[in-house]
């Protein structure tokens, strides 16, 4: 059984791998700075960005193993398991890292727009690949952060937020240039995507799992669910969500035509009850599915 570091609260991190302990709800490490570092497999309550600029190999994230490459930024949500095991040697490795409480975010703009950075939730994997130009933009802010951290007055707590905000804003700016780069070399994705959903039906998964999910189709694909989504909408301009009930929509046009009752229909979809296939079919045509087999017998 690994051991592993419950990160509590940010300083529970700092004080285990010897950084200085700045503020009580946020910590900047600068790992080239620490003289008596250790490895760290953490269970986080809290959120972390991590750059690494040296080769990280073996990590942990989840259930995988993985090597973080030099530039590569990863983050971190509470409930998330990250890291690598403690062997009990000292190291010496090169990079930042940025934990903050979500405590600190309670009853600001920032706490109603975290949800919108999915990128907290991209497997290892899928890190931000940065160039030399965007870590240093990175890195300038948590500088300033780290300064920030040393005042405590009436303004501290905005400031602070409000660099965090910035740090996040342009990780998501990255992370869309990434995600730009990566739709043009995708061609093949929808096929892929297509192609999966072909094979749910025609193999029968829908009778053990219901209708297709964007978790399962991502799951397959090797791709987080965050990740997949935010790809697909790259490159299709809409949710993988939406294209797989357009999808179910059009097999559900072509076993209603070919003579299935809404009942039949529903059952090989995957819906566990006709009246839900019924309200999804009509909000996508406008019609029920018994109109919408009327009004193609009178035309």
């Amino acid at each position: 059984m690994k051991q592993i570091l419950k990160v509590h609260h940010v300083n529970d991190y700092a004080r285990y791998i010897g950084a200085p302990e700045l503020h009580p709800l946020v910590s900047v490490i600068h790992y080239d700075e620490l003289e008596h570092c250790h490895h760290s497999l953490n269970n986080y309550d809290v959120y972390g960005i991590f750059i690494a600029d040296e080769m990280l190999e073996e990590l942990v994230y989840g259930l995988t193993t993985y090597d973080l490459h030099r530039h590569a930024l990863m983050c971190v949500a509470p409930g998330q398991i990250g890291g690598k095991a403690d062997t009990g040697e000292e190291i010496q490795t090169k990079g930042w890292a940025l934990l903050f409480d979500p405590e600190l975010l309670h009853g600001t703009d920032l706490e109603r727009q975290m949800m919108s950075y999915t990128y907290f939730s991209y497997n290892t994997n899928e890190a931000l690949l940065m160039s030399d130009q965007q870590r240093q933009t990175i890195v300038s802010l948590l500088e300033a952060l780290r300064d920030e951290l040393k005042n405590d007055d009436q303004h501290t707590r905005h400031i602070i937020t409000a660099i965090i905000q910035l740090v996040l804003e342009h990780i998501a700016r990255f992370y869309a240039k990434q995600l730009s780069s990566e739709a043009a070399k995708s061609n093949d994705l929808l096929t892929r995507f297509e192609n999966l959903l072909n094979r749910y039906y025609s193999e029968g998964i829908y009778r053990q799992y219901g209708m297709p999910s964007v978790k399962y189709c991502a799951q397959e694909l090797f791709l987080s669910p965050n990740y997949f989504g935010d790809l697909v909408k790259e490159i299709t301009g809409d949710t993988a969500g939406n294209t797989i009930r357009r999808f179910i929509m059009k097999r559900a046009q072509e076993l209603l035509i070919s003579g299935s009752t809404v009942n039949q229909a529903a059952d090989q979809l995957g819906f566990e009850y006709p009246q839900h296939f019924t309200r999804m079919f009509k909000k996508h045509f406008g019609l029920s599915p018994s109109d919408y087999l009327k009004q193609r017998r009178q035309q």
